[in-house]
């Protein structure tokens, strides 16, 4: 079975870096990728995008509602 895990790493209220390992099973597939996000507006919708809903809250929780760096 192939899984996806996603670890959030290094939030603040400007940025988050998220971790995600692909796994076969138990046994990781390749290397981790990271990505950093900003607390922007247009960070904030690819976060949304790209990460599943229950890490998108955990980051939102804070974060806030509204973006603390500008464009």
């Amino acid at each position: 079975m192939l899984t996806t895990e996603y670890t959030i790493d290094n939030l603040t209220t400007t940025n988050v870096s998220v971790k995600t390992q692909r796994y076969y099973e138990q046994y990781p597939l390749g290397e981790p990728h990271r990505k950093a996000y900003m607390n922007s507006s247009s960070s904030r919708a690819e976060l949304e995008k790209e990460v599943p809903q229950a890490q998108v809250n955990a980051v939102f929780a804070v974060w806030g509602d509204k973006p603390t760096v500008e464009e």
